[in-house]
């Protein structure tokens, strides 16, 4: 397939669909011309491909070490609960999947011991909280409200109780700054970078401590590439990493003009608005068949609106997306007598 006819594919694909969801984001061209067949041992192309992909990733994120495995975000989120967590857990309170990193850590003191203690602080206590413990889990950006905590006042507030701090990058590596100050961060291929679903990511700088008795959650298996890796994933990346800062533009570029839309209805300021959503205190609708907004997995007053629709568009991006979406009217029913 030539390029132009490739695009013009991968257009009439994403006119099929307008997502306002969360991830994966619209489909690029650059997923699909870096696929090719391919096997991930003794294949000297896809190999060179997957050192070139992971050394970026290493570049993004600021840590030393990185391993890739075939699975969701929330596979790699269990990895890190087994391999590297122990002693007191605290777990930064924003949401659901803030909830998620406490049922996980749960489920690891339970099954395997090397967490003795479980607790949560609400995001909004942090200042006044100072127990010491081993390790804070955050989720940087919280996708269920629409929530963003910087990495530098997680960053802080772990310091100031002594403890190492993990990242629940998901939703916020490839858009968000300031990785580096995870001791620890998870994330997939989706989402703010753009790649295909399918692959997720550990990056770190010390090696992980806990002797885990599973062969899949063991995270040695997937360094020691022990089992099928997340190829196509990784492939799909190649090309979009070249062109990341494009990508990432058409996001910024939706967010800051439907900021400019929604300023009356916006929940939080600016400084816990992450890039990849906003919550507002509206129900947003659409006489548009082909949008699908995001549901997230609570119940919300109001709307989660998503800013990756346009990434196909990359530079180009203008956010006339959102002309699609309005507020939702609601009309009194009469009372019949």
């Amino acid at each position: 397939m030539k390029d132009n006819k490739l695009e013009d594919f991968v257009k009439k694909r994403n006119n099929s669909k307008f997502l306002f969801t969360v991830g994966p984001a619209s489909l690029v061209t650059e997923n699909i011309l870096g696929l090719a067949p391919c096997f991930g041992r003794n294949d000297p192309q896809y190999l060179k491909v997957e050192e070139k992909v992971l050394k970026q990733l290493k570049n993004i994120s600021g840590h030393k070490k990185i391993v890739r495995m075939q699975g969701s975000g929330s596979f790699a989120l269990e990895v890190v609960s087994l391999n590297f967590l122990h002693g007191k857990v605290l777990i930064v309170s924003t949401g659901y999947y803030s909830d998620r990193l406490f049922n996980l850590c749960i489920k690891a003191k339970k099954n395997f011991g090397k967490i003795t203690k479980i607790s949560k602080v609400n995001w909004r206590e942090l200042e006044d909280f100072s127990a010491k413990y081993d390790w804070v889990w955050a989720c940087p950006t919280e996708t269920s409200y629409g929530l963003k905590i910087p990495i530098t006042v997680l960053k802080k507030f772990s310091k100031k109780i002594k403890a190492k701090l993990a990242l629940d990058a998901t939703a916020s590596f490839g858009l968000e700054s300031f990785h580096e100050l995870g001791d620890v961060i998870s994330y997939s291929s989706c989402k703010g970078l753009f790649g295909l679903t399918g692959g997720c990511f550990i990056s770190y700088n010390a090696d992980p401590q806990n002797a885990v008795n599973s062969f899949n959650l063991d995270i040695n298996s997937h360094i020691e590439k022990k089992m099928t890796g997340p190829y196509h994933s990784i492939q799909s990346l190649e090309k979009v990493l070249d062109k990341h800062e494009n990508f990432r533009h058409s996001v910024i570029v939706n967010k800051k003009r439907f900021l400019k839309r929604f300023e009356d209805k916006l929940i939080y300021n600016i400084k816990n608005q992450p890039l990849i959503c906003t919550y507002v205190d509206c129900k947003l609708e659409s006489k548009d068949r082909r949008v699908i907004f995001y549901k997230p997995r609570i119940n919300l007053s109001g709307s989660v609106i998503s800013h990756l629709g346009e990434a196909h568009l990359a530079k180009l991006a203008t956010g006339k997306i959102l002309e699609k979406i309005y507020i939702k009217k609601y009309e009194k029913k009469k009372k019949k007598n």
